[in-house]
Order: structure tokens, then sequence, then C-alpha cells
């Protein structure tokens, strides 16, 4: 029990470090710009731009330009991001807005602040994420793997992986990972600051709800 309440207190803190607690369209300006730059990044740093291979024929694509993960004696991690599928004829809908968290157990002690591009590379995953909001590796029903500098970056391992999460830190080393356990969270109030009340992401993917907040992003993103 005392490790679950310290577990608890520290996905609070991190989760109190990462996002705003009364949200704002600022807020979600904010996160937009984070995720332009976080793509941008991605494309420049030569161990990690292979990622766009990923992204050949992928449903869906998420980026959390800062996961923080606070560690002592057990872990917690999270993060806000933006979801976007691909079209049927090319190109990104409008986003959809989610938080990553995460805890983890074991001799641990530090902070780690890590952007992560999540691959989605089906239907079945996207589904997942939008859907069930469940842990993955458990409640999700989409296999994922993570990799990043410092680990094995390879197109063929991860060919069977429903989703690829690719990692770069933005303080500190990459010292692996895992998405074992990991849950994702539909950020709402994020969602109908943008689109509106009752903006669900099914419907805001489904292209019912619109905005031209995330044009920038679509367009680093590609076809």
């Amino acid at each position: 029990m005392r490790r679950l309440a310290l577990l608890l207190v520290l996905a609070l803190f991190a989760a109190g470090c990462t996002t705003t607690r009364t949200p704002t369209p600022d807020t979600v300006k904010e996160l937009i710009a984070q995720s332009v730059a976080t793509v941008k990044k991605f494309d420049k740093t030569e161990k990690i731009k292979r990622y766009r291979e990923y992204m050949e024929g992928a449903a869906g694509v998420m980026v959390l330009p800062a996961v923080l993960k606070v560690s002592w004696v057990g872990g917690a991690e999270a993060g806000d991001g933006v979801l976007m599928k691909r079209k049927p004829g090319g190109g990104w809908t409008d986003p959809t807005f989610h938080t990553l968290v995460a805890a983890s157990v074991g001799m641990q002690i530090g902070v780690q602040d890590t952007a992560i591009i999540l691959i989605l590379r089906s239907e079945k995953a996207v589904n997942s994420v939008i859907r069930h909001q469940g842990k993955f590796g458990a409640d999700i029903g989409a296999a994922a793997v993570f990799t990043g500098i410092g680990a094995e970056a390879s197109t063929t391992s991860n060919l069977g992986a429903d989703i690829v999460a690719i990692a770069q830190p933005n303080i500190g080393a990459y010292i692996g990972g895992s998405l074992e356990g990991a849950v994702m969270v539909t950020r709402r109030d994020y969602n109908e600051i943008v689109y509106g009340k009752g903006a669900a992401p099914d419907a805001i993917l489904a292209g019912r709800f619109q905005t031209g907040l995330a044009d920038a992003l679509k367009q680093v993103l590609g076809p």
C-alpha cells in the first residue's frame, strides 16, 4: 500500500508538470507548436530519422512532445499528445488530444524528459487508443514496441507491431523504455476547447469537427 501511494503521488507530480490544471486555447496552441517542433527535431536526428519508414502506410500518428518521468524507488510518467489519423486519399485529419500515463516499480532515481512519436500502423491501433483507453500490453489489444536513441530501430523486427514508439530525450540520456502498462487517456477538456462541447475522438477523426489550428503539424508530417 505504501508503494502504491508513492506511485500515485509521483504520477500526480508528473502529470502536474506536463499538463495544465485549467487548460486554455493557448495551452492547446502551445502543445501543437511543440508537436511541430518535435517532428522537425526527429527529422534532423540521424539516429532516429528512419522513423519515417514506419510512417509509410501508417493509419495514424501521435506526437507527445514532453513525457516527464519522475523516479524515486518507483516511477511515474505523464505527457500530453496530439493524435491524427491518415485520410484515405492522403494527408491527415484534424487532431484529437490525449495523455499518456504510466507507473513503474524498482530502484530508480531521477527525472527524465522525453519526446515520443507513436506510429499507429493499423486501424486496430488507432481504434485501440481512442476507444479502449486501456493499458498497453493488457487491455488495449494492440501490440506495441518501443525504440529510439540507444535502442535498436530495426524495421524488420518491428514489422508485426501495431504501434511503434520512437523516443528521443529532451533532457538527459535515453535509457530505454516500454509501453507495457502505460494508459492513454482522452483529454476531453482539450478537445472541447478546440471543437466545442461533445467533441469525441472518433467524431473528430471522422471529420465531423474541424479546426485550422493543426495545419502546420499536418504539413511537417507530410502526405
